[in-house]
């Protein structure tokens, strides 16, 4: 059992950045692919970024690209989520989730949420314009 832990979420001014990380539990974090999700009040839950388990690949919606980075550092098991040019929209519950299998090699294999394993328990991000 993988547990994983986000942090680093808050109110911001549009405009403004965020980092958000989770921490994992496991060793095994490096043979795992890592995403985010988010899940705004009223809507159903949302990819937003994946990142396969070398960190050689990343992917992104439409919604978020160029304004979002995920990273990971598999040396201190987490994933980071760098949001800047934050909108009111982005406002959300963002969820880090983890693949056991590691990833795929196209976007499609990881915005299922049905792709991951295990799922952190979320931390709000607010977005005031």
């Amino acid at each position: 059992q993988v547990q994983l832990v986000e942090s680093g979420g808050g109110s911001v001014q549009a405009g403004g950045s965020l980092r958000l990380s989770c921490a994992a539990s496991k060793r095994t974090f490096s043979n795992y692919a890592m995403a985010w999700f988010r899940q705004a009040p009223g809507k159903e839950r949302e990819f937003v970024a994946a990142i396969n388990w070398s960190g050689g690949s990343t992917y992104y919606p439409d919604s978020v690209k160029g304004r979002f980075t995920i990273s990971r550092d598999n040396a201190k098991n987490t994933v980071y989520l760098q949001m800047d040019s934050l909108k009111p929209e982005d406002t959300a519950v963002y969820y880090c989730a983890a693949d056991r299998r590691g990833g795929g090699d196209t976007y499609s294999d990881y915005v299922g949420e049905s792709e991951y394993d295990y799922w952190g328990q979320g931390t709000q991000v607010t977005v005031s314009s």
